[in-house]
């Protein structure tokens, strides 16, 4: 097998034996490929500390287009570290993670990656894990097929009077075509369209209400349960760490 360099993300990770450990990672080049990284569990293999979920880097692996490539080296472009340290950034990361491990089965565009590391970025500079979350949702929706109508009605296609946004409407829905839907904040509706078109690279500052950001959270849970079968277990337990937060 030819020597071949990859730029990525490690999604997830399998212990394999006693030893070694299988890094399912998203590649720029290959889209998500199983890598197997020998006897890196062992306290003195070099291997050890970057074969583990979250790290981002540019992987020397022994490349096999069927089955499992082999692992010789890595050079970490952005391990996430200060991530690993606290426990509400690494719940909404690994919940990150998980999605796009489910999102990528759907489509393996190489921008998912870039979406998902710059996110992972904003993150340790401190920027809210929630908020952040919120956005890449947001956006991975459009690569899911299922993006809501945020730009004008989903009924009639006005762009004037919107009222409210819902889940079972597809996005928002003006005055004329509104019936009694639940509303929400003139806030949320705008907060909702910045979310999906900022460019996350260029976020320095992101703060928002908590009431706003609870309905964006409450639209977002309710849009992917109905267009997208996607349920991560993940996700129940950051809400239980909002819950905490609220008390």
């Amino acid at each position: 097998m030819k020597l071949e360099c990859v730029e990525g993300i490690v999604l997830s990770e399998t212990n394999y034996s006693e030893s070694s450990k299988i890094l399912n990672v998203f590649t720029k080049e290959y889209g998500v490929i199983g890598i197997m990284s020998k006897g890196c569990r062992n306290m003195k293999c070099k291997l050890r500390g970057v074969s583990r979920k979250m790290l981002y880097g540019k992987f020397h692996i022994y490349y096999k287009k069927e089955g499992l490539s082999t692992l010789k080296d890595v050079d970490v472009v952005h391990s996430f570290s200060k991530l690993l340290t606290d426990l509400e950034k690494v719940s909404y990361a690994s919940f990150l993670l998980e999605l796009t491990s489910q999102v990528v089965r759907e489509n393996d565009d190489v921008a998912i990656l870039e979406l998902l590391k710059d996110t992972l970025v904003k993150m340790e500079e401190g920027l809210s894990p929630m908020l952040l979350t919120e956005i890449l949702e947001l956006k991975f929706l459009d690569y899911l097929g299922v993006r809501p109508s945020i730009d004008c009605c989903s009924v009639c296609g006005s762009n004037k009077g919107i009222v409210t946004v819902d889940s079972s409407a597809g996005g928002y829905l003006c005055r004329e075509c509104y019936h009694n839907e639940p509303l929400v904040s003139d806030k949320m509706i705008k907060l909702l369209r910045m979310f999906y078109y900022v460019d996350i690279k260029s976020i320095s500052k992101l703060e928002v209400r908590d009431s706003v950001a609870l309905e964006i959270n409450q639209f977002l849970d309710d849009y992917y349960d109905r267009y997208t079968g996607i349920y991560l277990k993940s996700k129940d337990f950051i809400k239980q760490l909002e819950k905490l937060g609220q008390g």
